[in-house]
């Protein structure tokens, strides 16, 4: 096999395998229940793929135009408006991109410059960190409060300084299920005012929240929408999470920007999932109530493990639940979540790996975006434990 015969200097030389990736071989291999990657073991909408079949008999397969087709931009505008009360031209400022993660790079490659600080929030979704370190910027980072996951402003105040370029929230938050509060907005509002800062905020599960709590998407609040670039993904909302597909709102100037990136990483998304999504968000009752489909899910799956050894606080938005087994085991999270798959059959993520520094607060986060009869087994299995 051909080999490179100089060093190589790795730009990530921390970055390995992601716990997604192993976590998912090991069940794999000892044919586990796999409840630590988060997507779906049930099939999207029939009438989805049903639209996207009819746009690609219909031509649609060719590029789409570089911010995305006109017809789901004017949608995802008139989605905005409604939920959140805030006006985007689809022509200047939405741009639909290859999932998440893409927009979340885009956002940092268009606006970081060598040196500059990025604050985020930990435990913190993987992508954040190597962006920002491939871009030359230096994260900077915030612990939130366990085990509620809560922000005391007070010290987020202390991290900011004149090299603070852009500060990353997500809500609700994975991987802890926690949710930003009007209050937290609020704050954040305060603490950038008449600054020079870029928020990237990751609202994902921006139509995944229980018990009665409002998504608080920076959208709502125009002196934070100014200076922020508003990321989601079809692909959690649709349980299309292999068709890689999301998209980015920002303000026209912010937009000019990302589009520079954009165009060169990716230039264009793909066609007639484009034009069947637009269809497909006509009818409001397919996105306006996943909260309830998803609160089915958390509940009934937090219903069948009261009575273990397990301790949590259910899940207050997002497809995850945090399990504590402080009571049952010193174990590090990374060696016990392994022991759960080799000795019991059942695969979750440990927390700790959400943090730049291991941060072992002994939690495993599993996904509850599956069939009952799925929840049923792990469930059992867990009250085993």
């Amino acid at each position: 096999m051909p080999v490179f015969p100089n060093v190589i200097t790795a730009k990530l030389p921390k970055a390995g395998t992601t716990i997604f990736t192993i976590m998912s071989a090991l069940a794999n291999a000892h044919k586990a229940i796999n409840l630590s990657q988060g997507f779906p073991d049930f099939s999207c909408s029939e009438e989805l793929t049903g639209l996207v079949n009819k746009h690609m008999k219909n031509g649609s397969n060719q590029y789409a135009p570089m911010p995305g087709v006109m017809a789901l931009r004017e949608m995802i505008a008139q989605k905005t408006e409604a939920l959140y009360g805030a006006s985007y031209d689809p022509e200047t400022e939405i741009t639909v991109t290859a999932g998440a993660t893409q927009a979340i790079y885009t956002a940092i490659t268009a606006m970081l410059h060598e040196d500059d600080e990025v604050l985020i929030f930990e435990p913190a979704y993987d992508c954040y960190i190597p962006a920002i370190e491939l871009n030359g910027g230096r994260p900077v980072f915030y612990q939130l409060n366990a085990p509620d996951y809560t922000i005391d402003w007070k010290d987020v105040q202390k991290l900011i300084n004149h090299h603070t370029r852009m500060i990353i929230i997500n809500t609700p938050h994975n991987p802890t299920g926690s949710v930003m509060t009007a209050d937290d907005m609020a704050k954040l509002e305060k603490l950038t005012k008449d600054t020079g800062i870029i928020i990237v905020s990751d609202e994902v599960y921006e139509h995944i929240l229980f018990d009665g709590h409002r998504h608080e998407s920076v959208a709502r609040f125009p002196d934070l929408a100014n200076r922020s670039f508003i990321i989601s993904s079809f692909g959690k909302t649709f349980h299309t999470t292999g068709w890689k597909i999301g998209y980015c709102i920002a303000p026209k100037n912010l937009m000019e920007e990302f589009r520079k990136v954009h165009q060169y990483l990716v230039f264009s998304v793909n066609t007639p999932i484009q034009y069947a999504i637009a269809d497909f968000l006509k009818d409001k009752d397919n996105y306006v109530n996943l909260s309830t489909f998803y609160q089915g899910k958390r509940d009934y799956f937090i219903k069948q493990i009261n009575g273990s050894r397990f301790t949590f606080n259910p899940s207050a938005g997002t497809y995850f639940q945090l399990l504590n087994y402080q009571g049952i085991s010193e174990e590090k999270d990374t060696d016990y979540a392994v022991r759960l798959v080799k000795e019991f059959g059942l695969a979750g993520i440990p927390v700790s790996v959400f943090y730049h520094q291991p941060t072992d607060n002994k939690v495993l986060r599993f996904c509850f975006a599956k069939q009952d009869e799925t929840l049923e087994k792990a469930a059992a299995i867990i009250c085993k434990i």
